[in-house]
């Protein structure tokens, strides 16, 4: 690898390292007021080796593929790419502070609008070419067994001439497995910053696959439970379908973003082994960018499904009240027709039972047989109108 090997965002630039401090202060105007160039202190100062802060995960420097230097600070790290000849210098950083973030920008010549973007995160997957600088945002994902959900988490890269910083904010994914794999290829990390941005990416995109996996166990535990009726799984589809919505931001990006990243290695003349890697990277990301979309479409399908059975579910549970309002009524019918027909001769005893002196039909010889008869008369009479009207 030459000396200050250029990146394919950067070739023919001519913004080497000695150019830094020209452009420094051009980068310090640009500082948001609350970051006052007086209190920054200079990269490389004393004021910034003591006590580094544990968001430093890993600073380390390659020459030839092969770490030569393990700095204990981002101070140290700068001193030593300055003094040593023909060395790449990689920085891992895990929530940083934005003293650290600023520092590096000096140091390092970012742009403010990246520096920004990687305090703030939040950001959408995106591929943006500052000068010799690429900025690169990636969401990664992972899956978690226990609650059944996919967490995500933010990364951005810087790729310098002789530089890759890492701002890693959340815990995917396991650059230190990156970095080992990378250095146990030292044939690849010689490549240079351009190899330490396919590792990465590459990374990724490999994450993706449990992720795709989990969710499609889930889809299908979720169809089980359609059809077996869980009145929990309205819920569980749509968090499913939130978190997909999520893995569409993440993944769908990445595919133009790869494309214009083959373009510029292949406009520079990177290496052409390393070109074909990332198209490998590049098909897979198509690959599971459409499985994405065919979850969400799967999920909008199954909700659809869920919402008919669910209405069929309470047509039937309608149906069956009505029947059984139905029969009701017609018990009640029943009751009230016997009820009825008991209650004339019921009200006729009651009329004779009185015993008033001057009831003429008690001192009738035929008062008795009239009674009776006249009980017979108006319950036979009910009993064929209620017949009649279906009632009995």
């Amino acid at each position: 690898m030459s000396e200050r090997r250029p990146s394919p965002a950067s070739k023919n630039s001519g913004n080497g390292r000695n150019g830094r401090s020209t452009r420094r202060s051009v980068w310090r105007r640009a500082l948001p007021p609350d970051h006052d160039t007086a209190e920054l202190p200079e990269p490389g100062s004393a004021a910034t080796e003591p006590g580094e802060p544990p968001s430093v995960v890993e600073a380390a420097l390659y020459r030839d593929g092969v770490r030569v230097s393990t700095p204990a600070t981002l101070a140290q790290t700068y001193r030593e790419l300055r003094d040593q000849a023909s060395v790449m210098a990689w920085i891992g950083l895990g929530r940083p502070t934005s003293d650290e973030l600023l520092s590096l920008a000096a140091e390092f010549d970012l742009h403010p609008l990246a520096v920004e973007d990687a305090m703030e995160a939040h950001q959408r997957p995106k591929l943006e070419r500052y000068g010799d600088t690429l900025f690169v945002v990636l969401r990664a994902a992972r899956y978690l067994d226990a609650p059944e959900e996919v967490d995500f988490a933010e990364l951005h890269v810087f790729v310098g001439p002789d530089f890759v910083i890492t701002v890693r904010h959340g815990a995917a994914p396991d650059l230190s497995a990156v970095r080992l794999r990378m250095e146990d290829s030292s044939d690849l990390l010689k490549l240079g910053p351009e190899a330490v941005l396919y590792a990465i990416l590459d990374a990724v995109v490999d994450g993706y696959a449990p992720v795709v996996e989990g969710v499609q166990n889930d889809i299908d535990e979720i169809e089980t439970e359609v059809f077996r009726g869980d009145p929990e799984v309205s819920r569980r589809i749509y968090e499913l379908s939130r978190e997909m919505v999520e893995f569409q931001r993440a993944t769908r990006p990445l595919v133009g973003m790869l494309h214009s990243l083959i373009a510029g290695f292949a406009k520079y003349d990177t290496d052409e082994e390393l070109q074909r890697y990332l198209r490998d990277v590049a098909d897979h990301v198509t690959h599971i960018s459409e499985r994405v979309d065919g979850f969400r479409q799967a999920l909008t399908e199954i909700l659809t499904v869920n919402a008919t059975l669910v209405t069929q579910q309470q047509n039937a549970e309608m149906r069956a009240l009505a029947e059984a309002g139905f029969e009701q009524n017609e018990e009640i019918k029943k009751i009230s027709s016997w009820a009825a027909i008991l209650f004339a001769p019921t009200l006729v005893g009651t009329i004779y039972g009185m015993n008033f002196s001057h009831m003429p039909e008690l001192h009738w010889g035929f008062g008795y047989p009239f009674a009776i008869g006249l009980m017979g008369v108006v319950c036979a009479s009910l009993y064929v109108i209620f017949k009649r009207r279906d009632w009995l």
